[in-house]
Order: C-alpha cells, then sequence, then structure tokens
C-alpha cells in the first residue's frame, strides 16, 4: 500500500516546521508540493532528508517552484514541456518512483482573467495537454497531482454563484480539465467522493475556511491501472487551521500498489 499526498505550501519558508510536522505524522510514500517560492538553494534539503525524504525539484526565487519526495530512489526526472526554452517559470516536474511516473504541477492562477495571465493560463494548460500526448500512455501507470487552479465543478465550489466568473471556474478551464479526463485520466477524488468537494483551498484575503468558502483545486489525476487500485482520497483539512498555515490543504490518496514495483 502507498500513501502519496500533494500539498501547495505556499512558501516553503514559511511552511518548513509544517512540512516536517506533516510528514511526521502522515508519513506518505511519496508528496508533491507545489508554490515552494525558493530556489533550489533554498529548499530545506537537511530537514527533508532528516525525515528519511528524496527530493527533486524545479525552484524558483520569489514565485512558483515544484518539488517530489519520496522514501524511495527517484528517477528519470524531467522538468519543463521542452515546447519552449523561453518559458522559464517552474511549474512542472516528474520523476518515476514504484513503477510509476509521477507529475508535480502547478497551473498558473490567471489574474483576474481579463489579460496576459489568463491567455498564459490556458495557453499553459493547452501545452500540458499536448505533452501527455507527446510523450506519455494513459495505458501506463501515471499520477498527476498539484495545484490545478481550476474547481471542475460546481459541486466543487461551497459558493458557486461567488465563483462562477472567475479564473478557477470559468467555462474555458473547466473543458481544459475535462480534456485532461478525456486523455485518460481518472479524478481520484472524485471516484470516492462523487457528490462533489471536498474543498483543498480557502482564500486568506475572504476570511474563507473561517466562513466555509472553500474550493477544490487541487487534484490527483490517475491513470486507469493506478485509479483502479486507489481505496480512498482525502483532504487533511485540519494542516489549513492554526498558526500560519497554507492557504491550501494537503491532498492524499492510498494506492494498492507494491513499494517494490
Amino acid at each position: 500500500m502507498l500513501k502519496i499526498a500533494t500539498w501547495n505550501v505556499n512558501s516553503i519558508k514559511a511552511r518548513g516546521e509544517r512540512l516536517s510536522a506533516w510528514l511526521g505524522r502522515h508519513a506518505p510514500d511519496v508528496l508533491c508540493l507545489q508554490e515552494l517560492k525558493v530556489d533550489d538553494a533554498g529548499f530545506p534539503h537537511a530537514a527533508v532528508r532528516e525525515a528519511g525524504y528524496n527530493t527533486v525539484l524545479h525552484g524558483q526565487k520569489t514565485y512558483n517552484g515544484v518539488a517530489i519526495l519520496a522514501r524511495a530512489p527517484l528517477e528519470d526526472v524531467r522538468v519543463g514541456f521542452g515546447d519552449d526554452p523561453e518559458d522559464t517559470q517552474a511549474r512542472h516536474i516528474e520523476a518515476t518512483v514504484h513503477g510509476m511516473r509521477v507529475m508535480s504541477v502547478y497551473v498558473p492562477n490567471g489574474g483576474d482573467g481579463l489579460g496576459e495571465k489568463w491567455r498564459f493560463k490556458l495557453l499553459w494548460l493547452e501545452r500540458l495537454l499536448a505533452y501527455l500526448k507527446r510523450t506519455h500512455d494513459p495505458a501506463r501507470p501515471l499520477l498527476l497531482c498539484g495545484d490545478l487552479n481550476i474547481a471542475p465543478d460546481d459541486t466543487d465550489v461551497a459558493r458557486p454563484g461567488e465563483w462562477k466568473s472567475t479564473v478557477l471556474c470559468r467555462p474555458e478551464v473547466r473543458a481544459e480539465f475535462e480534456k485532461l479526463i478525456d486523455w485518460g485520466f481518472v479524478d481520484v477524488m472524485r471516484k470516492h467522493h462523487p457528490e462533489g468537494g471536498p474543498y483543498t483551498w480557502w482564500d486568506y484575503r475572504m476570511l474563507g475556511f473561517q466562513k466555509g468558502n472553500g474550493l477544490r483545486i487541487d487534484h490527483m489525476l490517475a491513470t486507469p491501472s493506478l485509479a483502479a487500485v486507489c481505496g480512498s482520497a482525502l483532504v487533511d483539512r485540519e494542516e489549513r487551521k492554526g498558526k500560519l498555515p497554507s492557504d491550501h490543504a494537503p491532498v492524499y490518496a492510498l494506492f494498492d500498489w507494491p513499494s517494490s514495483n
């Protein structure tokens, strides 16, 4: 049995102690991280090694940054899509571990939905799909984890009326999410929670957590061979509480997958 998790920490400097504590409590076999907001040198390598994890990361100072932590060796690491040498944003990393391919992604937010940031988000999602078609096969075990900045359905939003015109819920991004599903992914959280939710993000600025105004924008998408052995998928809502939490809660799932694979 493997426990695999994903968490947008929204600054590893601010959340380093919480990360170490969470690893100690949950002991995931694999953890994907997003929004590190540090370059590679700024990552807490020593603390993560002490917790028993190997790390591969694609860092970026101040913005973005993604990583994969695993107790087992991480092999064949790739960063970026290889289609645009001018794209320097650290939003994608993948590696092979336990006989499966694992991707950690941080999809652009999209800004106010009117200008260049919105166009960049849609283009980035198109590039992600093209990359999958070019380099991956849905018949093989692949897990895409991360902050996709998309609430796929109104059932993934506590107050749909408030969010329907935002960059997280607009029809264009929901259509891009469906294209990922059509390519060959299963939304493992939806598999276990067909009624919708549970929420993974609550806006700091609007006191979203205190008001129960959450959205499900952090996801684990699995190709069928992995989805078939996913026994549960959950959100650690408790990690959104307390002093200096990330605005995102960790998402994790259990897979009946041999660790020696």
